[in-house]
């Protein structure tokens, strides 16, 4: 059944994306930033919403109020697709730091020009980096929250990697408040995976980290905050250990009970 209903989440999930792609590109580039916001945020819900009515999924993002109001940046612990969906109904205007590659995606790095996010060309190091945080300033100015995921790339549940330097580049630029954001969406959606499995997927934004530490101490404040509580996220949902493959049956939150995502999703 897991296996059924990922064959067509995945075939939704993509047509989905395309025809949106498509019927939304004549209006797009033309539309103002608020209409804009609204067609990128109905993907993103459509999209979780077929993960929960199809694949069984549900998601819930809590801990809005750790957002501090103004400027912020959201660093995020990074397993699946998920949590760009789910954070781009949870944060209001959102920029994200993303890899330059994905800008040359067909439609969608048009998209995701038109609306801002920061490419970053990692084979640059420095000059990237400085550009990046330019860019970051001008999108803050512009009332903004910064977006950046530590790792760098998806990684299996229950790993942990080395956070890179982009993160605190930011935060000590910024002057801003970093808050963690701690998930377990990798036990569902694995990030080299074609099954989904059945549950709820939950990210949580933690208490902010302050401006104002030197690099050791944020980035040890940073990752003790997301990767203790993504464990108790990922054991919480059933998860015993491993790769972090799938969750255990008897564990993991049925489809269909309780609360719908849509009900229960956190939007600032």
């Amino acid at each position: 059944m897991t296996l059924l209903r990922s064959i067509a989440f995945n075939i939704l999930f993509y047509g989905n994306l395309t025809l949106q792609l498509l019927f939304w590109s004549p209006v797009f580039f033309f539309a103002s930033e608020a209409t804009c916001w609204w067609i990128v945020r109905n993907w993103a819900r459509s999209s979780l919403w077929l993960l929960e009515k199809v694949a069984g999924a549900r998601s819930l993002v809590s801990g809005a109020e750790n957002l501090p109001e103004g400027g912020a940046i959201v660093a995020s612990k990074h397993q699946s697709e998920w949590e760009i969906m789910a954070l781009l109904v949870a944060v209001d205007r959102p920029t994200f730091i993303l890899k330059k590659e994905l800008m040359h995606i067909p439609l969608f790095g048009s998209f995701a020009r038109r609306m801002r996010m920061i490419p970053v060309d990692r084979s640059r190091r420095g000059a990237a980096i400085a550009e990046m945080t330019q860019a970051a300033r001008d999108a803050v100015a512009e009332g903004r929250r910064i977006i950046i995921f530590p790792e760098g790339t998806r990684t299996a549940p229950g790993a942990e990697v080395d956070y890179r330097q982009g993160v605190f580049r930011l935060y000590d630029a910024l002057g801003l408040p970093a808050v963690p954001v701690a998930l377990n969406s990798g036990l569902f959606w694995p990030r080299r995976g074609f099954r989904k499995h059945p549950g709820e997927i939950r990210a949580e934004f933690l208490p902010p980290i302050a401006p104002g530490l030197d690099r050791p101490h944020f980035i040890e404040s940073l990752r003790s905050a997301i990767e203790s509580r993504s464990r108790e996220l990922l054991k919480e949902a059933g998860w015993q250990g491993g790769d972090g493959s799938a969750p255990v049956a008897s564990t993991a939150t049925p489809a269909g009970s309780g609360e719908s995502a849509q009900s229960r999703e956190t939007t600032s």
